[in-house]
């Protein structure tokens, strides 16, 4: 892939999520898969709204060793690191701490209540993977059950993290994260989150194809899992 293009497009993502108050200061991270081997990824301690394409590391996958570029690779970059090597299909990963998503999160709560059409169309459900130090390798850990069935995890008290085949589709689940929760704390702020039912869930997921989404669907098994957890209760 074009790694002056990907590049300008990292850019323009970490000016998207800065503008809409995604992430404050140096917060914040974003990569692209180059290849195998390598990835594009933002550096530590630069704010993604001031970002220059010049300023990214190219940085290998198995290694971590950066092979262009100056400075240190993000904090978090070994939670990217494992997300690209589990999984081969993802392409573009963003973290940030959206406002109202980073509210669920401390509070302890996850994303997983079967109320929007849209998000149980291409997420399913967004889970809450236990609080791990940033910047460690504990973080990955608590991350890798999860990833592995989502595109979008909430980390407790800490953020959240997107996977996509592409920059812009990785960025779009960012937003459809937040834009999610601002719906979901309105709806329990005036008392009540009404689900839709079994029946308007597995028409939601058997559309999929109809929205032009490919491959299974990314949050079937824990719907599943939900639904005979309710059963036996």
């Amino acid at each position: 892939m074009n790694k002056n293009k990907l590049a300008h497009e990292i850019v323009e993502a970490g000016c998207r999520i800065y503008q809409s108050g995604f992430v404050a200061a140096n917060d914040g991270n974003i990569s692209v898969r180059i290849d195998t081997e390598h990835v594009l990824i933002t550096p530590s301690g630069v704010s993604k709204g001031f970002m220059e394409a010049d300023a990214l590391l190219l940085v290998n996958l198995t290694s971590g060793e950066t092979i262009e570029g100056q400075g240190r690779p993000s904090t978090e970059s070994a939670m990217h690191f494992d997300i690209y090597r589990h999984r081969p299909d993802v392409q573009a990963i963003v973290h940030a701490h959206p406002p109202t998503a980073t509210g669920f999160a401390v509070a302890g709560i996850p994303l997983d209540e079967l109320a929007l059409p849209e998000l149980i169309v291409t997420m399913g459900t967004i889970p809450l993977a236990p609080y791990a130090t940033p910047g460690t390798e504990a973080l990955p850990e608590t991350l890798r059950p999860f990833y592995k069935e989502h595109d979008a995890i909430l980390l407790a008290n800490h953020g959240a993290v997107t996977m996509g085949q592409s920059l812009t589709e990785a960025l779009f689940k960012m937003e459809s994260v937040e834009m999610c929760a601002k719906i979901l704390f309105t709806a329990r702020m005036l008392g009540r989150v009404q689900e839709l039912s079994d029946e308007q869930v597995d028409r939601l997921v058997d559309a999929r194809s109809f929205y032009g989404l490919k491959g299974a669907h990314p949050g079937k098994k824990i719907i599943e899992q939900r639904r005979n957890k309710e059963e036996k209760s």
